[in-house]
Order: C-alpha cells, then structure tokens, then sequence
C-alpha cells in the first residue's frame, strides 16, 4: 500500500520588510489521485507508554509497524505526563487538539477538532470522522461474572453478578450514557454519508463474542448480548474484526491481555478493543491483531510495551 508522507503540521517563519511572523503549514500528502487506501487502529498504549521504564519509542515501533495512518490512543498519561505530543512528535504526525482524551494521531490534516474526536481529510481528497473512546473499566462484567477480583483493581466493592440480565443492566450504566452521547452526537454531524470511524478501549465485549457456542465450549461463562456493541451496531456501525473473521471460535481476537498466561486464573482474555466504521466510500479489506507474538497476534512487535493488543483495520478509498 502506498503511504502517504508523514509529516508534521510546522511552523514556518517568513521574513518579509524586517517583519518576521509565522505560518501553520498542513500535514503534506502524496498526490491524492493516487491514494485509495488507510489503515485505522485503535491502541491502548498503557499508561502513557512509558509505566514500565520503557523508551516511548518502543510505542511508536508498535505503530509503525502495523503501518496505521490514523490512530485512536488510549491511556495517554504516564507517571511523568501527557506523552501525546511526544508520541506525535517521534512519528511525525499530527495529533488532535486534546493531548488527555479522544486522542486521534495521523499524518493526514486535521481539519477540525471535535469533542473527542476530529475531522480529517483522507488521501482521496474526502473528509472523514474518527472518534477515540476509553470507556469506564468498573464494573467489568467478565470479572464480575467469574468472581475475579483482581489484586490491582482500584474497586474492591464491586459485586459479583450470576446472570446475562445483571451483566447487561452493569454494563448499561457502566458506559451506556457514554455510547449514548457519542451516537448523538454523530447523528448531528452535518455530512449524514461521510465515513465515520469509532475506535477505542471499550472495556466491554461484544455480543458476538459471548455467543452461546462460546458458552458452550466454556470459554465465556455464559451468552451475552453486551449492550454497548449492540447499540453500535444498531447505529449503523460495523464490527471491523467480526466483519471479516465471522467465526468468533476459530478466530477470537483477543486484545485483553498480553500481560497475562492463557490459564491465569486472575484474569478473563476477551476482546475489549475495536475498530468501528460507517459511511459512503469505505470497503473493508483486512484487519490484524497487532502484539506480542504469532499464537497471538497477525503483526508481532518485540518488545511489545503494553498490556492490550491493538488492532488495524484497512480500508479501500471511493469518492
């Protein structure tokens, strides 16, 4: 796939009559004809991708690597700061305006900043929507389903639950008036046909991972239908990863977490993390996992520097 070149936005300044004043120059691309693809993905990069004494280049490795043009960041904020801007500074790219939440981080221009995402304007010369969520981790519902309660877990109250019914009534009111608001504002987006993609950290499954042939086979507890994929996909939006792997058996997708052994009782490996699309001109062609080794990922980085897989999906371009 051709790149479009990654440049930042600059500052130039220009010296005219003694007078010196700067200029904001846009992110340059290759000629726009000729490009028809992008990549999005969504990366928990963990704690600001610096909380194990890790180098922040090893973050950007992981990027580079999954060869994204558009990346929805969650949990920005290492124990030293905000590392948005240095994270956008080593690849060169731009970022929204927001280095603390919905970040968004491309080397296309960024036409506008929008509450918790931005506007951007694609390789083909057509303007897109990204949005980046990290929604609420407590309660999680797989944890409460198998009565884990973790030893880093802040929440140390949280109940447990034994029913399809409480996991869905928790999850609700554990990030349902977040989605909510996400979809209404995105029903109010002036262009109704632009693409429109939703990435992030849901720390909630989906409805087509907890099928009854995942419980039957004992790798969830039991079916749920998740709310919060539900309303996504009521809105119009798809699954990237289901979209092409439908078989939630054969191909889970894990993204939760490299951090833990398969068997670690203190944990539930699931797939939290996703890339969501809608709009005219957009064609699903693949999408990968991006980690710590080949039984788990499609894209290996070593060392990988966080505890969520990312995923990348990549799309055709159409006017």
């Amino acid at each position: 796939m051709k790149k479009a070149i990654r440049t930042m936005a600059v500052m130039g300044t220009l010296i005219a009559g003694g007078l010196a004043f700067a200029v904001s120059l846009p992110a340059q691309t290759k000629d726009s004809s000729k490009e028809s693809s992008t990549r999005v993905m969504s990366y928990n990069i963990y704690r600001g991708g610096e909380m194990r004494g890790q180098k922040l280049s090893e973050t950007a490795k992981v990027i580079q690597e999954s060869q994204a043009d558009i990346v929805g960041i969650q949990e920005p904020k290492s124990p030293r700061g905000f590392t948005t801007e240095k994270l956008a500074s080593l690849l060169g790219w731009n970022h929204s305006a927001n280095i603390r939440k919905g970040i968004i981080l491309t080397p296309y221009e960024i036409v506008e900043n929008l509450n918790g995402g931005i506007k951007v304007k694609l390789p083909t010369g057509q303007e897109a929507y990204v949005f980046s969520l990290h929604l609420p981790s407590n309660p999680y519902q797989p944890y409460q389903l198998l009565s884990i309660q973790p030893k880093w877990h802040k929440h140390k109250d949280t109940p447990f639950i034994k029913t399809e019914a409480e996991a869905i009534e928790a999850a609700k009111k554990a990030r349902g008036e977040e989605i909510s608001t996400l979809l209404n504002q995105i029903r109010n987006l002036p262009d109704k046909e632009a693409p429109v993609f939703v990435v992030g950290d849901f720390n909630e499954p989906s409805h087509l991972d907890w099928t009854e042939a995942a419980a039957k086979s004992g790798r969830h507890p039991m079916k749920v239908a998740y709310p919060n994929s539900l309303a996504m996909t009521k809105a119009g939006f798809i699954d990237s990863y289901r979209s092409i792997y439908t078989d939630e058996m054969k191909r889970p997708g894990f993204t939760w977490s490299p951090a833990y052994k398969a068997d670690d009782p203190t944990t539930h490996h699931d797939r939290i993390d996703f890339v969501y699309f809608r709009g005219k001109g957009l064609q699903l062609t693949d999408v990968k996992i991006v980690g710590e080794n080949e039984e788990n990922a499609d894209i290996v980085v070593s060392p990988y520097p966080s505890d969520h897989r990312a995923v990348v999906a990549a799309f055709t371009l159409s006017n």
